[in-house]
């Protein structure tokens, strides 16, 4: 095994695509509050809006030679981006705006391994990039992570990584985390 962690152009974006409809299979599989929820939720409609409408994005990979076998993906955006719509076209603001101290904010939007990588220290890699470069926006003081529910891993990794939940939405569907 010889892991090494690139930055991907976002004209490269096509290279995360299986990958980011594993990790809505994934959500979906564990899910225990709609997982039907995330039958419309893949790559194209997910993944392309996200990068689209964001001020900044961050796409770290994480490669075994080269294969890529997770990535990262981080953005800046408005926090209005965070209002109204979401896949269940249910409105729904992700938080309180009034608690955001500036007109932008930080978010490790998607974050995936494949099996058989995991708990080998990756995770912590690419967590460790994406938040050097969160937090080397100077306008940037608030870091939110939206986790599916029954992602406990997930959850339990940000949790041990600093985060502390703020809130959920969706009638728990999704646990907001936020660098408190």
């Amino acid at each position: 095994m010889s892991i090494h962690y690139e930055i991907l152009p976002e004209d490269q974006i096509h290279c995360i695509k299986d990958l980011c409809n594993e990790l809505m299979a994934y959500q979906k599989s564990v899910a225990y509050i709609h997982p039907e929820w995330f039958d419309n939720m893949c790559f194209e409609t997910r993944m392309i809006p996200s990068i689209n409408s964001s001020k900044a994005n961050l796409i770290i990979v994480a490669k075994d030679n080269v294969e890529i076998i997770g990535y990262a993906y981080s953005n800046i955006s408005s926090k209005y981006t965070y209002s109204g719509g979401f896949a269940t076209l249910k409105p729904v603001d992700f938080f309180d705006f009034h608690s955001v101290k500036h007109d932008d904010v930080g978010c490790l939007s998607q974050f995936y391994i494949k099996e058989g990588y995991r708990n080998l220290g990756i995770g912590t890699t690419l967590f460790t990039k994406s938040m050097e470069w969160l937090n080397s926006f100077e306008s940037i003081d608030d870091i939110f992570i939206f986790v599916s529910n029954g992602n406990d891993n997930a959850l339990n990794f940000y949790l041990n990584k600093g985060f502390k939940i703020s809130h959920e939405i969706l009638d728990g569907f999704i646990t907001v985390l936020r660098n408190l």
